[in-house]
C-alpha cells in the first residue's frame, strides 16, 4: 500500500482570516446572515452525520441508493484515471465510485478536497488500506476558490456530491461551475449531485426535524463564531427556522432572536444588535428542475451527457462533459 500525500492550501490561520471576513460582512449586513461553511467543526459535522440518519432527512440516502444503482454506468462511461472529490469529508458514498471505477475502468488516483485536514488525513488513510492499489492524494483547500490547486495528469471526473451545490446562489453556483469547467481538460468530466424541486410538505421537514438536530446544528454556528471569535452569543435564545422560498426555489434556515439582545465579537472588536423577531439567514438549499440543472451547466460549457433520478424524483446526478 502507497502512503496518502496531503496537500496543503489552507491552513488554520486561513481559515480563521476568512471566518473574520465573512462574520464582519454577514453581521453588519441587512439583513444579517452568515455562510453555511461555518456549521462545520467537529461538534457540527458530528451533528450533521445524526441528521443524516434522521427519518425527515432523505436526501442523503436518496443520493446514495440512486448512486448504487447506476455506478456502474457512470464508471463504463467516464473511464476515468483520476478521480478528485470536492468536500469529499469522510468519503462514505465515495467507496462506491472507487469501487466501480476500479473494476470497470483505468482509474489510478483518487484525489479528496476537503476544508479540514484532519478530516482528509483520516479519510484517505482509511481509502488508502481499503484500496491499496490506489494512489491517494488529499488537497486541503476551499473549493469556492482554489480548484487551480487541483492536480492535472490522466483523465479526470470531478465528483460534487450530496446536493452541496444548492447552498451556493445562482450568481456563485455560475462562477463556481465555470471554474470547474476552465480546470478540465476537453473530454473530463463533472458528476453533479443536486436535489430536485419536491413537495415543501416532504422538503420542510427535512430541514426542520421533529428531534430538533437540525436547530442544534443551526445553532452551533454561532458556537463556533463564541469559540473562534471570543463572542458573546447565546445559542438557546435563538429558534431555529426553515423556510420555502418558491420564488427561488430554495430552503432557507435561519436563527431568529427570542429576545432583543446585544452580542460582542471581541475579536472583530464588534458589537452587533439583534431585535426580538429579527432573523438571520444561516444557509440556503436550493432545489432544481432537470432541465434548470442542463441549462446552468450548459452556460458553463458543458454538454450534459446522462441525468439519472430516483423513483420519486427527489434526486439527480448528472454527469456532464467538458467539450
Amino acid at each position: 500500500m502507497t502512503a496518502p500525500t496531503l496537500e496543503i492550501h489552507l491552513s488554520d490561520d486561513d481559515l480563521t482570516s476568512a471566518l473574520r471576513a465573512d462574520a464582519r460582512l454577514g453581521l453588519t449586513a441587512d439583513p444579517k446572515w452568515l455562510p453555511p461553511k461555518w456549521f462545520y467543526d467537529a461538534r457540527g459535522s458530528e451533528l450533521f452525520e445524526q441528521i443524516t440518519e434522521l427519518p425527515e432527512y432523505y436526501p442523503t440516502r436518496t443520493e446514495r441508493a440512486l448512486l448504487e444503482r447506476v455506478v456502474g454506468e457512470i464508471a463504463r462511461t467516464a473511464q476515468a484515471e483520476v478521480l478528485v472529490e470536492l468536500g469529499s469529508g469522510s468519503a462514505a458514498k465515495t467507496r462506491l465510485l472507487l469501487s466501480a471505477l476500479t473494476a470497470e475502468g483505468p482509474l489510478k488516483t483518487y484525489v479528496p478536497q476537503d476544508v479540514s485536514s484532519a478530516a482528509l488525513r483520516a479519510a484517505a488513510a482509511e481509502i488508502a488500506a481499503e484500496f491499496p492499489g490506489l494512489a491517494v492524494h488529499g488537497v486541503v483547500s476551499d473549493f469556492t476558490d482554489t480548484l487551480h490547486n487541483l492536480p492535472g495528469g490522466g483523465r479526470r471526473m470531478i465528483a460534487f456530491l450530496g446536493g452541496t451545490i444548492g447552498n451556493l446562489v445562482p450568481a456563485e453556483r455560475a462562477e463556481f461551475l465555470s471554474s470547474i469547467y476552465d480546470v478540465l481538460e476537453p473530454g473530463e468530466r463533472l458528476l453533479l449531485g443536486a436535489g430536485l424541486v419536491i413537495d415543501p410538505a416532504v422538503l420542510v421537514p427535512a430541514y426542520d426535524d421533529a428531534a430538533g438536530v437540525t436547530a442544534e446544528f443551526n445553532r452551533n454556528v454561532l458556537h463556533v463564531l463564541n469559540n473562534r471569535l471570543d463572542a458573546d452569543f447565546e445559542p438557546d435564545k435563538f429558534a431555529h427556522v426553515a423556510l420555502w422560498d418558491a420564488e427561488h426555489e430554495w430552503i432557507e434556515m435561519r436563527l431568529e432572536a427570542s429576545e432583543d439582545m446585544t452580542v460582542t465579537v471581541r475579536d472583530l472588536d464588534l458589537t452587533v444588535q439583534f431585535a426580538r423577531g429579527e432573523q438571520m439567514r444561516t444557509e440556503i438549499s436550493a432545489k432544481f428542475g432537470i432541465d434548470g440543472l442542463d441549462a446552468e451547466l450548459a452556460a458553463a460549457g458543458f454538454k450534459t451527457e446522462q441525468v439519472w433520478t430516483d423513483p420519486d424524483d427527489r434526486f439527480a446526478l448528472v454527469l456532464a462533459a467538458r467539450s
